[in-house]
């Protein structure tokens, strides 16, 4: 009886410090994205802005001004942190809000007068920095999903995970046009 006791005993101790461990693990990645949350409305904060000095020069770019202002408003709706296919949908927009504000940088290129405005250059290097921080923001995120993910989808994880309705939560990829080659040519 004494060990019948004390083998059940083990197991709930086990039990226990296994889904304190994964609720541990889950915390850190809502963490994690909320700082990538910080940092994209950041970024959101700073595209009206972009718009209004790039609206005075670009005439020829409406329909990309007009996409990237609707791709804001989507952003900035608020999604269920806990559903992990309302993340992953938050995530992709926030990737085309990037490749269509990599886009207007392009463009501005094109366009002299609004390249060398300091209110522009200002922003534009703003945009950038708030850029460098999504990016180690998408790092610490991606580390802390992995290890959510890995405890959750191993035995027993997998098991105690189910019954406290702890589920794999989706990494934050960077679109296919980020991943694309740079080709100088298309600069000089």
């Amino acid at each position: 009886m004494e060990k019948l006791l004390l083998g059940l005993t083990l197991i709930f101790i086990v039990t226990y410090l296994w889904y304190v461990s994964l609720v541990k693990k889950r915390n850190t990645a809502l963490e994690a994205l909320s700082g990538i949350d910080v940092q994209l409305t950041k970024r959101a904060d700073l595209v009206p802005n972009i718009l209004k000095i790039a609206k005075r020069f670009m005439e020829h770019e409406k329909s990309l001004l007009t996409e990237i202002t609707e791709l804001r408003t989507q952003l900035s709706h608020n999604y269920n942190k806990a559903d992990p296919s309302a993340v992953k949908e938050h995530l992709v927009q926030a990737e085309r809000l990037n490749d269509k504000m990599s886009t207007l940088m392009v463009n501005v290129e094109n366009y002299p007068e609004l390249k060398s405005d300091n209110t522009m250059l200002q922003a534009m290097q703003t945009y950038n920095e708030v850029e460098a921080h999504i990016s180690a923001a998408r790092r610490f995120y991606n580390s802390a999903v992995s290890e959510l993910n890995t405890a959750v989808e191993i035995f027993p994880g997998s098991i105690i995970a189910s019954m406290a309705s702890i589920k794999v939560m989706p990494f934050y990829e960077v679109s296919e046009v980020a991943k694309a080659p740079v080709d100088a040519a298309e600069y000089l």
